[in-house]
């Protein structure tokens, strides 16, 4: 069952969508990618697998809706690395906190921008976050704060999507903690290829089982 969640910010309250099947394992956080929200439908559809999977899903709007409608007309906040991580630590923050998730290990899936936001908050909250992935990411974005990351790093990535395959592959060098750097075949940046969404959430979905089980 899917309950609304909201993510208390020293500024705004951010709606969620909080999803924990009854036997759950560990509980992700995913931050969205440029210009979208908790309603993308990749993220979605992603969080479904995960939940047949045993794992819990909690999908909030990274931005308000005042936040929004400015970076519509301006694309400033999206690339707002440092307010963005700063909302996901907040969201783990409150994972810790609530009943229904404190004692499970968190790990984080980040797109585009949010990728980059949820290496920088991993790295902020090691004691917490046991694994990370990233789809069509830009950890590159995340700065100093990948050589702090301490848990192991999935980045998948599209075949076709050159551009950000060599920032994926160029950032990784910068990770000291355990990575891999996967290729979707034939995938572009969104994954709107026939089998490529499947491919990133089978992925992403083993990588948690596997590190979240382990914490």
């Amino acid at each position: 069952m899917t309950v609304p969640f909201a993510v208390e910010t020293e500024d705004v309250a951010l709606p969620g969508d909080l999803t924990i099947p009854a036997d759950a394992t560990g509980v992700v956080a995913f931050a969205h990618g440029s210009g979208s929200s908790r309603h993308s439908p990749r993220n979605v559809a992603v969080a479904r697998t995960l939940q047949d999977q045993r794992l819990g899903t909690l999908l909030f709007d990274l931005l308000s809706p005042d936040e929004e409608r400015a970076d519509a007309a301006t694309a400033a906040l999206r690339f707002d690395i440092e307010l963005l991580a700063g909302r996901l630590v907040d969201a783990v923050h409150r994972l810790t906190e609530d009943d229904r998730t404190h004692e499970l290990p968190i790990g984080l899936f980040g797109a585009s921008t949010g990728a980059a936001a949820a290496l920088v908050a991993a790295a902020r909250r090691q004691e917490y976050v046991r694994a990370v992935v990233s789809r069509g990411g830009r950890p590159d974005l995340a700065g100093d704060a990948l050589g702090e990351v301490s848990c192991p790093v999935l980045l998948l990535v599209g075949e076709r999507d050159e551009h950000v395959r060599r920032l994926n592959e160029q950032a990784a060098r910068n990770l000291r903690a355990r990575y891999e750097i996967e290729v979707v075949p034939a995938a572009t940046h969104l994954f709107e290829e026939p089998g490529a969404l499947e491919h990133v959430a089978g992925r992403a979905g083993v990588w948690f089982e596997r590190h979240l089980a382990r914490s």
